[in-house]
C-alpha cells in the first residue's frame, strides 16, 4: 500500500546500507554499535542507522530525483509501548517542496492509509500560547518550570529551557493532539531546529521543521533541509560539545553527507514516519509489541 502511493506519484525508492561508518551526534539519540570485523580486518566499529537520512541525503546531492525508502531503524535504549530498539521507517524527499508542502502530503498519504481525516496546523509558539498561554521563545526556564509544576510531578528534575519545553510537549500537550484528524506543529526554536534549515518568522529564528500527531501519538518528523555543509559541521560540533557536558561519548562526523552536502543538495524537504506507529492506528493497538512479529525481548 505505501510503495503503491509513491509509485503512483512517480518517486523512486531506493535502498542504503544499515552499517555504516559514522553514526548520529544528536544527544538525545543513541545507536547501536557493531565492533570491527576480524574477517574485513577494520579497525573501527559501524553503527546501524538510527534513520537512512545521511546516506539518502546523499542520493539527492548526487541525483536530486525525489525518493523514498522503507527501512529498518535502530535506537539504542528506547523500549516501551511505542518504542522498540529496532523498528520500521518511511522516509521520503521532495526537492523543491517546503516544509508547508510536504505537510500537505504527508496529510495525503494519512488519509490514504487511515481514512479520511481533517487536519489543523499550529505553529511552535501558537500552541504554546493557546493552550499554556506561554510564548516558548522568550519565556525563562523558571517560568516553564512553575507552569510544567501546575501539570505533572516534576519532582527533582532540573534543566536548561529545552529540558522544559520538550516536558511540556511531550506531557501536557502532545497527548491532547491529533483527537480529531491529523495534528500538525511547525516551526521549532532553533536550539530544536536539528538537521533543519533556519529562517526569520517575525521577531524571532525558527527552524523550519515539523512533526505529526494522530490521536495523541507522535508519528512523523519532517525538516526544510539544511543544506550548508559549514552550518552543519557546526551544528555536529555542537551535539558533540553537549555530548561532553552530559557525559555522553562523542560521535564521529558524517564526513561523507558534509562532502555531499558542499557539493550541493538541491532545496528539498523529508520527513521520516514511524511504520509500526501507522499500524498501531490502523488496527486499534495500544502497545507497538502487538504489531510486531518479534519485538525486542523475543527477538
Amino acid at each position: 500500500m505505501l510503495r503503491q502511493y509513491f509509485t503512483d506519484r512517480d518517486i523512486l525508492e531506493v535502498e542504503t546500507p544499515l552499517l555504516a561508518s559514522s553514526g548520529i551526534t544528536d544527544p538525545s539519540i543513541e545507536p547501536l554499535i557493531v565492533e570491527r570485523g576480524i574477517s574485513l580486518r577494520e579497525q573501527q566499529p559501524r553503527f546501524l542507522q538510527t534513520s537512512p537520512e545521511y546516506a539518502m541525503k546523499r542520493l539527492l546531492a548526487a541525483y536530486g530525483e525525489p525518493i523514498f525508502q522503507i527501512a529498518k531503524a535502530f535506537r539504542d535504549g528506547e523500549a516501551g509501548s511505542r518504542h522498540n530498539p529496532e523498528f520500521s521507517l518511511l522516509e521520503w524527499y521532495r526537492p523543491g517542496f517546503d516544509h508547508h508542502q510536504l505537510m500537505a502530503e504527508v496529510a495525503d498519504l494519512l488519509c490514504y492509509c487511515l481514512g479520511e481525516r481533517g487536519s489543523q496546523k499550529y505553529s511552535y509558539r501558537q500552541l504554546f500560547l493557546e493552550r499554556l498561554q506561554l510564548d516558548p521563545f522568550t519565556a525563562t526556564p523558571e517560568e516553564l518550570k512553575a507552569v510544567a509544576e501546575i501539570h505533572i510531578d516534576t519532582g527533582a528534575l532540573s534543566g536548561d529551557r529545552d529540558l522544559w519545553l520538550n516536558l511540556l510537549l511531550s506531557h501536557v500537550l502532545e497527548p491532547q493532539l491529533g483527537k480529531e484528524g491529523i495534528c500538525f506543529i511547525y516551526d521549532y526554536p532553533v536550539s530544536q531546529a536539528a538537521l533543519s534549515a533556519v529562517v526569520k518568522e517575525g521577531d524571532v529564528l525558527v527552524g523550519q521543521r515539523f512533526e505529526v500527531y494522530v490521536e495523541g501519538m507522535e508519528l512523523a518528523n519532517g525538516y526544510c533541509e539544511l543544506a550548508d555543509a559549514q552550518e552543519q559541521r557546526r551544528r555536529f560540533a555542537q551535539d558533540n560539545a553537549m555530548r561532553q557536558v552530559r557525559g555522553q561519548p562523542e560521535r564521529p562526523v558524517d564526513e561523507l553527507l558534509l562532502q555531499a552536502l558542499a557539493q550541493g543538495l538541491p532545496q528539498c524537504s523529508g520527513v521520516a514516519l514511524g511504520i509500526d506507529r501507522l499500524l498501531m492506528l490502523t488496527t486499534g493497538a495500544s502497545d507497538i509489541r502487538d504489531v510486531l512479529s518479534f519485538d525486542w525481548e523475543r527477538s
